[in-house]
């Protein structure tokens, strides 16, 4: 199962997860050797909806893009769950519709509704003993206990570094399997939190390009206690920026020539989905 890899993968050392929004980008990342995913939220506002991350995604839209990214990866995925869309009640749900839908680990963060991307100023927090509920509800909603709860915190740019960690302190208490603290915004508050909590659980760093955290390298954050390292909007932010390329190559030069070494081809794509694969499964069947 997803569930069992993943926890084998965090048994055996630090593990990189490169930010997925559709079966496509998950499973390019798969082919590249990756052997564990994220799902961003983030990532499905920009590319489903076409607009930020300010709590507009819904349940049912996270859920469907899990369940086809799981029905064609064999990769453990970690999917952003945000607030558990509610209360510890629609937490339950999100969290028995995820696992269903074939979720490795569940992120579930302590931001008030409408949430917003974790490297945005303006955030706010729910009072900690309410999300430790939420969180208890959560480890009690899941029918496997493979199926991994990570607790996020976003407590630092409102309540400073040592309220999100001792939020953390709670929220592990409460039955968190890892914890997430967001937008650490110095290598010595890093190094803080991994003091505190590295010895004793997993630990996610999350790499964010212009965010608020320094960005490293998995060695370094390996090195520095982190088990899990996401770079979750990297992907979207490439295939922007190619898509402006391509679109601006195409408009100038009427002809998609000039990117033809920049671009698979019809029979490219069609090996990297498997097309000749799932035609010849089809011959399996035929009269």
């Amino acid at each position: 199962m997803q569930t069992q890899n993943l926890k084998a993968q965090l048994a055996a050392g630090t593990v990189l997860a490169p930010g997925v929004y559709d079966a496509l980008s998950a499973l390019v990342a798969e082919q590249a050797g990756f052997t564990a995913l994220y799902l961003s939220g983030a990532s499905i506002a920009y590319t489903r909806l076409g607009r930020s991350d300010i709590g507009l995604t819904t349940y049912t839209e996270v859920e469907d893009t899990l369940a086809r990214i799981a029905e064609r990866v064999s990769a453990a995925v970690i999917v952003d769950a945000d607030t558990g869309f509610g209360n510890a009640l629609n937490t339950q749900r999100t969290v028995r519709g995820f696992e269903r839908a074939g979720a490795a680990m569940i992120q579930l963060e302590d931001q008030t509704f409408p949430k917003r991307c974790g490297h945005l100023d303006g955030k706010s927090v729910i009072p900690a003993a309410e999300m430790c509920g939420k969180l208890r509800a959560a480890v009690d909603a899941r029918v496997n206990a493979s199926t991994l709860i990570l607790a996020r915190t976003d407590a630092l740019a409102s309540e400073g570094l040592d309220a999100a960690l001792d939020r953390a302190e709670s929220y592990l208490e409460a039955g968190a399997d890892a914890l997430f603290i967001e937008a650490l915004r110095t290598p010595e508050q890093m190094r803080a939190a991994c003091d505190r909590f590295a010895a004793r659980v997993p630990l996610l760093a999350n790499m964010v390009e212009g965010g608020k955290t320094p960005v490293q390298d998995a060695g370094a954050l390996a090195a520095a206690g982190f088990r899990i390292v996401i770079f979750p909007g990297g992907t979207a932010r490439a295939v922007a920026h190619t898509l402006q390329g391509y679109y601006g190559s195409l408009r100038q030069h009427g002809t998609t020539g000039p990117w033809k070494d920049r671009m698979l081809d019809f029979d490219g794509l069609n090996d990297v989905i498997g097309t000749p694969e799932l035609l010849e499964q089809g011959r399996r069947y035929e009269g």
